[in-house]
């Protein structure tokens, strides 16, 4: 097995969930580099989100479904992986931020997950600091979440997950509710973060949010394949 392949792939996946005759998931295979940007597109209720579900261990740890073949990440068939372990590799990003924003402080949001982790108070501090940097959003760091664009909290969200220390970073369909110039500045700190080296994986109905991407994949009919459409128009 190469060492692509033991970073986070997918081999001959099959999902089905409790109570359905369907396969969502078809002998699905997935290979991703460290450092490469991975596109998913298909349509509404192709198995996208679902897939996103089995890299992250989700399915079948937290939701119950039928699962087939095996996932690998780093080294590891990720069942085999703690769910400490996986929160600090694998961090998930999706539609809604307001359906991940928790508290009335920027600050407060970002130090949520190390917190949890019962990380050094100066160590928390230092990271919420190097990530608003990182991400240009010092300016935010004492505001209100709940007050801010759909592009700034999309950013928030990040910035949460970042805390974390994760080296992969799921984005399902994070730009569907922000508007033109939030997707810009999303499109601007994603290309940031793939430049510094995270692993990302977006899944997208808009090949124009995808324009950073090394592969597009599409899944039809269950099955992922390749898509051989122009996505860097």
């Amino acid at each position: 097995m190469s060492n692509i392949r033991q970073f986070l792939a997918a081999e001959q996946v099959s999902v089905r969930f409790r109570g359905c005759k369907d396969w969502i998931l078809r002998d699905v295979s997935l290979a991703v580099n460290p450092g490469e940007l991975i596109g998913i597109i298909g349509l509404s209720g192709s198995g996208k989100s679902t897939l996103l579900k089995v890299l992250n261990g989700t399915i079948p740890k937290h939701l119950d479904a039928e699962i087939e073949g095996t996932v690998i990440l780093k080294d590891q068939a990720i069942t085999g992986h703690e769910p400490v372990m996986l929160a600090q590799t694998i961090g998930s990003v999706f539609q809604d931020p307001d359906d991940q924003i928790l508290f009335a402080c920027v600050e407060d949001e970002i130090a949520f997950g190390p917190e949890n982790l019962c990380l050094a108070p100066e160590v928390i501090m230092q990271r919420i600091t190097d990530i608003c940097d990182f991400l240009g959003i010092t300016d935010l760091r004492l505001r209100n979440p709940n007050k801010l664009s759909g592009g700034e909290k999309q950013l928030v969200v990040i910035a949460s997950v970042l805390s974390l220390d994760v080296d992969i970073l799921f984005f399902d369909e994070c730009m569907s509710q922000v508007d033109r110039a939030g997707k810009d500045l999303l499109l601007e700190r994603i290309k940031i973060l793939k430049d510094s080296g995270k692993t990302i994986i977006m899944v997208d109905h808009d090949l124009a949010n995808l324009v950073h991407a090394d592969r597009i994949y599409q899944i039809q009919q269950g099955r992922l394949e390749l898509f051989c459409g122009d996505h860097h128009e």
